[in-house]
């Protein structure tokens, strides 16, 4: 019984506000693209579909091009929350790829090294390590540059009385936050403590901006302030059912389609 409380008061129930928005597009790169990551110094990290990985100024303007992307298989994630650095993983060859700014190699990293063989999240941590779930070990750790264990967390299983298998991780406001589309939205401490539980199911992409965390799935986006109970929820204007990913960032936005890269000013 007092287990079952527990998992009660780790739920968090939230007041929807439903908004709309409106854009203006600013800038487009032409270009077949897979996958894009903007961050909030207005930069944008793009994966073409021919293996390029570049990098776009705030202006658009090429800042580097990584041309080595099929030497290590298909790309699965890119981490670009810190805009000095990047973060490639290999999911199936278990490798990491450090970028700087311009997309120059400056680590690689086997997490087999930590022992990890499977993981599908990873993020970049508050002291410039790295943050992933071993999902065999159901244990979110913390490795070096080196690919050894900084720090790891108890097995999570018995904290949470049951397995989550986390597609997204970041660290935010002094916490660690990892996404299970079927589990929701977990929030821990450095320590692995259990912070917060929110359920937020069946997000197709989950990021932070700026003290939020934004959710897309079906349409619409979804603002949650971490620590209250309200978000904001925002609807795709109509002619937006085409595009292969959007993105509201703070001030911007970034959209695929099938031209190529769009980055947009909003606001609602």
């Amino acid at each position: 019984m007092r287990s079952f409380f527990l998992v009660l008061l780790q739920f968090c129930w939230i007041t929807v506000h439903a908004q709309s928005i409106e854009w203006k597009p600013t800038k487009i790169v032409l270009g077949n693209f897979e996958m894009m990551v903007p961050d909030e110094s207005g930069n944008v990290c793009a994966l073409t579909k021919d293996g390029q990985l570049k990098k776009y100024a705030p202006s658009m303007d090429s800042m580097g091009v990584f041309n080595d992307i099929r030497r290590y298989g298909k790309l699965y994630s890119i981490s670009a929350d810190n805009p000095l650095r990047a973060l490639l993983f290999f999911r199936d060859f278990k490798t990491i790829l450090v970028l700087d700014r311009f997309l120059q190699v400056v680590n690689r990293i086997d997490v087999r090294k930590a022992g990890i063989f499977q993981a599908k999240a990873v993020g970049q941590s508050y002291d410039n390590k790295i943050w992933i779930f071993d999902e065999q070990a159901s244990k979110l750790k913390k490795i070096d540059n080196e690919g050894k264990v900084a720090m790891e967390t108890a097995d999570l299983r018995l904290a949470l009385n049951e397995t989550i298998v986390p597609t997204v991780l970041f660290d935010l406001g002094g916490l660690v936050y990892v996404y299970d589309p079927e589990k929701g939205l977990f929030s821990f401490d450095y320590y692995g403590a259990l912070n917060k539980r929110v359920a937020f199911l069946g997000w197709e992409s989950v990021y932070p901006l700026g003290k939020n965390i934004i959710g897309y799935s079906h349409g619409k986006w979804t603002i949650y302030r971490p620590g209250t109970i309200e978000t904001q929820e925002i609807a795709v204007p109509s002619g937006w059912t085409d595009f292969k990913q959007i993105r509201l960032m703070l001030g911007y936005g970034c959209a695929l389609n099938a031209d190529g890269l769009i980055k947009f000013d909003w606001k609602y």
